[in-house]
């Protein structure tokens, strides 16, 4: 894993689709706050600040196109603006941009791969790098990256309906190719009150499809309905 002082910018930059005038700028929005913990000469900030105001500058930028390009009702372009910035949508950029070797983070954090807070990690970093255009290159650089690589994905979104909560869009599919609707069912829990874990199962019929899980049952049921999707092969990538 790179240290603050060996990274070259330049394969980033060019993924980005642009050129920071400030390094450091970039820089911080790379920087996780586990990484401070284990590199007390780090001169700046972790991203959080820069989080702060590219979340702001990306559901402006977002709002204004939909509001522009699309007659809708308001409730509909709700819907389309958190598929298009939610941390699933977010996370899946960053990955697409291989922007996840370049996240400084502690050893710990480095480690944990696959797990929901890596998710949440990689979105804030994408929401911290559009606010450092935002400070290098002001609007018009931020509104570029946005345009590219998060607003360019909405046909997909709109085609596939990936707007819909994976739990309406299972129990619709089911009813229309299979006149079944769902049923969901807690498989386990396990933690104490404060801090459950359950695994639900979606199920057709008697057949178990699915399982996810959760904090909530709320979560592993929409995480059981995603994972349904998927082998049902109802859900186009």
């Amino acid at each position: 894993m790179l240290t603050h002082n060996e990274i070259d910018f330049k394969p980033l930059e060019s993924r980005l689709g642009y050129e920071f005038k400030d390094k450091t700028i970039l820089l911080q929005a790379i920087t996780h706050r586990s990484y401070l913990n284990e590199h007390s000469d780090f001169p700046y900030d972790h991203n959080e600040r820069l989080e702060f105001l590219g979340d702001a500058v990306l559901e402006l930028v977002v709002t204004e196109n939909l509001f522009i390009n699309y007659p809708n009702p308001e409730g509909e372009l709700t819907n389309w603006r958190a598929a298009l910035v939610n941390a699933k949508t977010l996370a899946g950029i960053a990955t697409d941009l291989q922007f996840e070797e370049y996240l400084l983070m502690s050893k710990g954090e480095a480690k944990d791969k696959n797990s929901k807070a890596r998710m949440y990690i990689l979105a804030n970093a994408i929401e911290a790098i559009i606010g450092a255009i935002y400070m290098d290159g002001q609007w018009e650089a931020a509104k570029k990256f946005i345009d590219s690589h998060i607003l360019s994905i909405l046909p997909n979104i709109l085609e596939n309906k990936l707007y819909i909560d994976p739990k309406s869009r299972f129990q619709e599919t089911s009813q229309e190719l299979m006149g079944i609707t769902p049923n969901y069912k807690v498989l386990k829990e396990v933690g104490p009150d404060h801090n459950k874990e359950f695994t639900v199962g979606v199920f057709l019929d008697k057949e178990l499809i699915a399982v996810g899980s959760g904090t909530s049952k709320q979560e592993a049921q929409i995480a059981a309905a995603e994972a349904g999707l998927e082998a049902k092969k109802w859900e186009i990538k």
